[in-house]
C-alpha cells in the first residue's frame, strides 16, 4: 500500500493529486486518486485493513445496487421461488430501491447510506411495515452479492443485529395483543357460525375452524391427505395466489392434524356427494383450485352474516335498515380461534395443550413465533388458590 504525490502541468497550470496504489484481496493491482493527502491517507489506512481481512472490493470491481438487485431476482427465479415472491422482489427493486439508491455502488454502500435510505422511505410515505420489507429486500440483495464476491459488507445485517430485540418489542406494542371478540371469535360466535354453515361451504369452514390451516393449505388439500380411519388431515401442499400448487413454505408447515368426528363426518358426506372422485377436497365447480377471495367472499362472510356475527357499517339500505357486514372478514380469524381452542383449559372448553404442540399444530417454524402471537392466551398457573397454597407450603 503506497501513497504518492503526482504533479503535472495542464493548460499552463500546475496541478497535483495524491495516488494510492495497492493490491486487492485477489492480488489485482488497484489505484485511487484523491485531491487531498488527508483523504488519500484515510483511504489507504482503511483499504489496508480491509485487504488483510479479505473484505475489500474496489470501486472498479463493484456494481450498482440496481445491478445487484437484478442478479438477486435472477437467483430467485433459478431457485424456483414462487411467482408471488419474484413479483414482490421486482416491485421492491423497481418502485422503491432503484429510484433512491439504484445507482449507488455496493462498495460505497455503508451503514449511514442505508440509514438515510430508510429515512427517505418513511418521508416519502411508505408505511413502517413496507419500509421494513424493503430494507429486508435490500439486505437480501447484499447477501446475494456477497456470495458472488461483488460485495463484502452487509450494513443491513449490522442494523438488524443491533435492532432485533428492540424491533420485536416495538412490533408487539404496535400490533397489541389479540383479543377474544375483537381479533379472535368467541366460543358463542363460533357456535353460531357452525350452526349457520350450509352446502359445500360447511365442510370447508368446519375444517378451517378445527384445523386452523392456512388458506393456501386448505385450498390445496387433497383427498389422499385425509385419513378417515385415524381422523387426521396431513398438510402436504399449498396453493399460491396464482393457483399454483407447491410444497408447504417451510419444513414445519408439513404436519398432521387430528380432527374431531364432526369434521370427519362432514368430509365423508362431501366425498360421497362428489362420487368418491380423487383430487382436491375443496375444488371449485370446474375441479380446480379455489381462490382465496372466493372462499372469503362467498363462503365465510355470508355465513358470518347468517350467523349474526356482524358489525354495523353505519350505512342504511334503501329501506332505511342498517347495513350489517361480517365481523371477521378473513379466514385468519378462524386460525386464531383454533389456536385459542388448543390453548384454553379443558374446563373452559379448550384442549389445554402445551406450547410446543400448539406450535406443531399451527405449522409455525419456531416456538418464538407461537409465543409472540399467542403467549398471552396461555393460562397462568400461579393465580388465586394455587398461589396461596404455594406461599403456605413455603412458610410451614
Amino acid at each position: 500500500m503506497s501513497v504518492r504525490k503526482r504533479t503535472w502541468t495542464g493548460h499552463g497550470v500546475q496541478r497535483q493529486a495524491w495516488i494510492v496504489t495497492y493490491s486487492d484481496v485477489r492480488g489485482i493491482k488497484r489505484q485511487r486518486t484523491f485531491k487531498k493527502k488527508r483523504d488519500a491517507d484515510t483511504f489507504a489506512a482503511t483499504a489496508s485493513v480491509e485487504v488483510r481481512q479479505g473484505v475489500h472490493v474496489a470501486d472498479s470491481a463493484s456494481i450498482t445496487v440496481e445491478g445487484a438487485g437484478l442478479l438477486w431476482i435472477t437467483s430467485g427465479e433459478h431457485a424456483g421461488l414462487e411467482r408471488s415472491t419474484i413479483n414482490q422482489r421486482k416491485s421492491h427493486l423497481e418502485n422503491h430501491i432503484k429510484p433512491l439508491i439504484g445507482s449507488t455502488l455496493l462498495s460505497k454502500l455503508a451503514l449511514p447510506t442505508v440509514r438515510d435510505f430508510e429515512d427517505r422511505l418513511r418521508k416519502e410515505g411508505r408505511s413502517p411495515a413496507m419500509t421494513k420489507k424493503i430494507i429486508t429486500s435490500l439486505g437480501s440483495i447484499l447477501s446475494d452479492a456477497n456470495e458472488r464476491g461483488l460485495a463484502t459488507r452487509n450494513p443491513v445485517r449490522d442494523i438488524r443485529g443491533s435492532r432485533k430485540g428492540r424491533e420485536r418489542r416495538a412490533e408487539r406494542r404496535q400490533k397489541g395483543r389479540l383479543e377474544v371478540g375483537v381479533d379472535i371469535p368467541s366460543r358463542d360466535e363460533i357456535k353460531a357460525l357452525v350452526g349457520a354453515l350450509e352446502g359445500n361451504w360447511r365442510p370447508l369452514l368446519l375444517t378451517e375452524v378445527f384445523t386452523g390451516m392456512r388458506s393456501s393449505e386448505l385450498r390445496g388439500l387433497r383427498w389422499q391427505d385425509v385419513d378417515f380411519t385415524r381422523g387426521e388431515i396431513s398438510v402436504r401442499q399449498r396453493v399460491d395466489q396464482f393457483r399454483k400448487a407447491g410444497p408447504p413454505k417451510s419444513e414445519a408447515g408439513a404436519r398432521t392434524i387430528p380432527v374431531p368426528p364432526l369434521v370427519v363426518n362432514a368430509l365423508k358426506e362431501l366425498k360421497l356427494k362428489h362420487g368418491n372422485r380423487p383430487g382436491l377436497v375443496f375444488a371449485n365447480p370446474d375441479g380446480g383450485f379455489r381462490s382465496h377471495s372466493n372462499v372469503v367472499r362467498k363462503g365465510l362472510q355470508p355465513a358470518m352474516v347468517r350467523a349474526g356475527v356482524t358489525v354495523d357499517t353505519g350505512e342504511l339500505d334503501k329501506k332505511g335498515n342498517p347495513i350489517l357486514t361480517a365481523k371477521y372478514s378473513g379466514l385468519h380469524a378462524l386460525r386464531h380461534f383454533y389456536a385459542s381452542w388448543l390453548i384454553n383449559r379443558k374446563e373452559d372448553g379448550g384442549l389445554g395443550l402445551p406450547a410446543k404442540i400448539v406450535q406443531e399444530r399451527l405449522g409455525h417454524a419456531s416456538i418464538v413465533m407461537t409465543m409472540d402471537v399467542y403467549g398471552h392466551l396461555f393460562p397462568r398457573t400461579d393465580d388465586g388458590r394455587e398461589l396461596a397454597d404455594a406461599a403456605s407450603a413455603l412458610l410451614t
